[in-house]
């Protein structure tokens, strides 16, 4: 893994064994703000009083940090969930920007309350394996694409990911080729597309109706 400064000053990290960025290169805050936050956070804060979040590919933390400062300046009760299956190890997330290394040190497993409106904890875990008896009111969708990991982005999982949700439910991903919207589609979500973050032409927002 090697850690690369992005065009917005924010960090990601390069995964030689995906051969991938964790974000975009383009500017990763840029990129997350826009598809995590903006099109995510802010659609479900309309809906629901209280917001429980799953992230599917923790990554840098960087989805993390955004949710608690807008959890903080809305003062909106937010925990939060991120699961990974390849962690980043301390030799690399050391550095990133200051602000992620709290979601690195962070002992996994362990329920963290960060501020008053905050709760924070990681798993790592494959999503195949995650069980839960929670629902949440929005998954960040944020697993590497499908040219490398294909498994995550089949109709069965967004199926299983459906499970997870409320009625109403939001789930926002960076990718949005056909195949993917086929899929989710199959799995029983209202698709949405969007104007994509720099260098993107598109991205999607799915939504549990029932």
């Amino acid at each position: 893994m090697i850690v690369r400064t992005t065009e917005d000053g924010s960090k990601t990290v390069y995964s030689k064994q995906f051969k991938q960025y964790y974000h975009s290169v383009f500017g990763a805050k840029t990129e997350s703000q826009w598809v995590y936050i903006e099109l995510g956070y802010f659609d479900a804060i309309k809906k629901f009083d209280a917001i429980r979040i799953l992230e599917v590919g923790f990554g840098t933390g960087l989805n993390a940090f955004l949710s608690q400062k807008m959890a903080e300046e809305h003062q909106i009760s937010t925990s939060y969930i991120g699961l990974e299956a390849f962690p980043i190890q301390p030799n690399l997330f050391q550095n990133l920007n200051e602000e992620l290394q709290v979601y690195h040190t962070s002992e996994w497993e362990r329920p963290l309350p960060l501020s008053k409106y905050f709760k924070f904890e990681k798993k790592e875990i494959q999503l195949e394996s995650y069980e839960s008896d929670q629902l949440f009111h929005l998954i960040y969708f944020d697993a590497f694409a499908p040219d490398v990991q294909p498994e995550l982005w089949t109709a069965d999982i967004f199926k299983k990911l459906k499970k997870l949700l409320v009625q109403g439910g939001i789930m926002t991903t960076y990718f949005s080729k056909v195949m993917v919207q086929k899929n989710l589609k199959q799995a029983g979500y209202k698709i949405e597309k969007h104007q994509g973050s720099p260098h993107k032409r598109e991205i999607l927002r799915a939504i549990n109706l029932h």
